[in-house]
Order: C-alpha cells, then structure tokens, then sequence
C-alpha cells in the first residue's frame, strides 16, 4: 500500500512538472515577445517544433480561436519563419 501511494505521488508530481513545462513554453511562443519564441523553440526537440509549428498554423487558420490567439499565433509564426 505505501508503495502504491509513492508510486501515486511520483506520478501526480510528474505530471505537474510537464503541465508547468508546456505551461511555460506555450506562454512563451505565444507572447509575442520574438527574443522569448525563439528561445523555447530552439530548446525544443525537431518532433516537438514541428508539432508546435503545426497547431501554430491551425490557431493562425481555424475558426474558433479567440483574436488574440489567432494575433498571437500569427506573430509566432512569423518569428519562426526569420
């Protein structure tokens, strides 16, 4: 039973740190801040970029986001694209 509970504790505080890890990085590429994109893109993995890239262009694209968002996306995109 206690190894279940610090198995269950290991896990809840796993997915905390990768729910404040794309927390943080999302933030970033959408802050419009270029210097701030730049450098959470280049730290991420070639996978992990392209699928950035791709949900960046559907913001940019799709109905549905907020104009902010879609402004914001917008931005991000051109700042990869530099």
């Amino acid at each position: 039973m206690v190894l279940l509970a610090i198995q269950d504790q290991n896990i809840e505080r796993e997915l905390t740190d990768q729910n404040a890890f794309l927390e943080k990085t999302w933030d970033a590429i959408l802050s419009r801040d270029k210097d701030a994109i730049q450098c959470v893109y280049d730290a991420l993995d070639g996978e992990s970029q392209k699928a950035i890239v791709e949900h960046l262009y559907k913001m940019a694209t799709e109905e549905g986001w907020h104009p902010e968002q879609v402004r914001s996306a917008q931005i991000a995109l051109r700042s990869l694209e530099q």
